[in-house]
């Protein structure tokens, strides 16, 4: 069977699926705009269901929709709808759609795996048939569309399993003091909460470690390749930042970056510089090193804040950019 892996990354999501369910119906069209009828079984490849309108090289390729939803449409309506008027391309029980987000993934079948890249879409209104009879449609909000991962042969009665994202994160506290027991390093943690929060409201599942060093080189570098070659999707820095002879974490990351991304910290230097001029003297960067994100924040807990109030407006997108997604 054709395996086409997005990730880019180990560990991304949970080993085991949280929730089984059954396929119900598998449904194609010849043409984008009309309903999809059942057959018997359809064959997902690198371009999505083969022989169906919506297949190609873009992010959209497999829409799922739950019986559960075309069940509760149908009584609210007051008109029995069948699997695939919603032109949904496999028609699910057992596994609540609502719950996932982007990235998780669903395996279905003896070998196709499909992720989450889109939630819903933009209603057609008048240009859809059943906004048309009924004046509101149940796809836009509760179907979702996928890419392929894996493919396969999917039929009705195949098994479903959730598999979902983990975010995993990795934050490096970079103090000789701290490192020391000279004081409790209190940044680190307040990035691990920000992050935490974070995923939560995106109903990512949080996996983040941490780690204190001191201002080491050499024990930075190790941690960051580490953390690239493990398929660790984010790593903050804290601290190492300034102008100091033992401030390394900007040379560090740019040395391994493969690119750096200047705008984010420009505009949170400007920002806050604007006021407090000595915040223009933080050498903060941001960089891509593989698939992975990384961030170098000064050392104060104030500072952690407002710099995490500014990435994390960013951080989604970003990460949807690096495994070619566009959520637009």
């Amino acid at each position: 069977m054709l395996t086409v892996d997005h990730s880019e990354g180990k560990g991304e999501v949970a080993d085991t699926g949280t929730q089984n369910g059954i396929v119900v119906s598998v449904n194609v069209s010849e043409r984008q705009g009309t309903s999809k009828q059942p057959v018997p079984e359809i064959t997902i490849d690198e371009h999505g269901v083969v022989g169906d309108a919506h297949a190609g090289t873009w992010h959209r390729q497999v829409s799922l929709l739950a019986s559960e939803s075309i069940e509760r449409f149908s009584a609210e309506s007051g008109r029995a709808f069948k699997s695939g008027e919603f032109a949904e391309n496999i028609t699910t029980r057992g596994v609540n759609l609502l719950e996932t987000t982007f990235l998780d993934r669903l395996r279905i079948g003896p070998a196709a795996e499909v992720e989450v890249t889109q939630l819903g879409k933009q209603c057609h209104g008048d240009g859809c048939a059943i906004f048309q009879e009924i004046g509101r449609c149940v796809m836009p909000k509760e179907g979702i569309f996928c890419r392929v991962i894996s493919g396969g042969f999917v039929k009705p009665g195949d098994p479903i399993v959730y598999v979902p994202r983990i975010l995993q994160c990795r934050v490096i506290t970079l103090s000789d003091r701290a490192s020391q027991g000279v004081y409790t390093d209190r940044s680190g943690p307040k990035i691990t909460q920000r992050l935490q929060e974070f995923a939560q409201s995106r109903r990512w599942r949080p996996d983040v470690s941490a780690t204190l060093l001191p201002d080491d080189a050499d024990m930075l570098r190790e941690e960051l390749v580490a953390a690239r070659d493990a398929g660790v999707q984010v790593v903050f820095t804290t601290g190492g930042t300034g102008i100091g002879p033992r401030d390394i974490s900007p040379e560090v990351v740019a040395g391994l970056a493969d690119k750096i991304i200047p705008g984010v910290m420009e505009h949170i230097r400007l920002k806050y510089g604007s006021e407090k001029p000595n915040a223009l003297l933080s050498r903060s960067i941001a960089a891509v090193l593989g698939q992975t994100l990384v961030y170098t924040l000064p050392g104060s807990v104030k500072a952690v804040d407002e710099y995490m109030g500014e990435i994390l407006k960013t951080l989604e997108h970003s990460i949807y950019m690096l495994r070619s997604i566009d959520t637009h």
